[in-house]
């Protein structure tokens, strides 16, 4: 019996070859092709911009003005900025909260360079009478020391020296000799580690150490979630003025 694979390889033979295209066709034909993967990325790229915006503006909807004023309560920011944020977070008054803070920080450092020509020294003494703090918190117009808020900041920082007991306002009033001290300290607990990580865990114990004495660096005795450097680029972002502690002390009955 004759098998049929023999016809059909012979059909296959029989078959006209299918002519070559020119150099110029095939060119043309992978210049089209890549055309339309072009065309094809630009059409999805689009797509997913339109979906983005679509999605922002859903968000937008979402931002209900109870969340607004919630934001505006517990930061005292403008409503403007409240909204921005609350969009950025997708709703979120957590992030949103973070986010500001992020911003207040960028805010004061922008106005870093201005000049203080105003302030108000405040003062908090505890209900015992035996222990108190005097603090000048700076700015730089009349119209904001003397608002209420402002003062009430530079009250609350006072209540914070009371309690907190910082030795430092920043860390550059820090002294060599003190820094030298808390060196040798630490240097005999990270004796016997590679040199390599000696400088980096070195620095991350100073900072530790010398982070807790520093008024600006401890947590607000108020809201922990934020420092006491945080709280004023917050009422810099606020009222619009470059703010600093400007210096404190701290008295106790007996102590020198």
């Amino acid at each position: 019996m004759i098998s049929p694979f023999l016809f059909w390889n012979r059909y296959r033979d029989d078959e006209p070859e299918q002519p070559e295209l020119p150099l110029s066709k095939k060119k043309e034909k992978q210049k089209i092709s890549k055309q339309e993967i072009r065309e094809e990325n630009t059409k999805k790229e689009r797509q997913d911009s339109d979906k983005q915006n679509l999605n922002k503006k859903k968000t937008n909807m979402n931002i209900t003005t109870e969340q607004i004023k919630e934001l505006r309560d517990q930061t005292g920011i403008s409503i403007m900025q409240c909204k921005k944020a609350l969009e950025e977070a997708d709703g979120d008054i957590e992030k949103a909260m973070v986010i500001l803070r992020k911003k207040s920080g960028e805010f004061a450092a922008k106005k870093g360079d201005r000049i203080f020509k105003a302030g108000t020294i405040q003062a908090y003494i505890h209900a015992n009478g035996n222990i108190g703090t005097i603090l000048e918190l700076n700015c730089e117009s009349d119209f904001v020391s003397n608002n209420e808020e402002f003062v009430a900041l530079a009250r609350d920082i006072a209540m914070h020296v009371t309690a907190s007991n910082p030795k430092y306002l920043s860390m550059n009033e820090i002294n060599e000799t003190d820094k030298a001290t808390a060196m040798g300290v630490f240097e005999a607990e990270v004796k016997g580690k590679p040199e390599a990580m000696k400088k980096q865990i070195l620095e991350g114990k100073l900072n530790t150490y010398f982070g807790e004495m520093v008024l600006m660096n401890q947590p607000f005795i108020k809201n922990p979630d934020i420092t006491i450097q945080g709280l004023v680029d917050a009422a810099s972002q606020k009222f619009g003025e470059k703010m600093a502690v400007g210096r404190f002390k701290r008295f106790k009955v007996l102590e020198q």
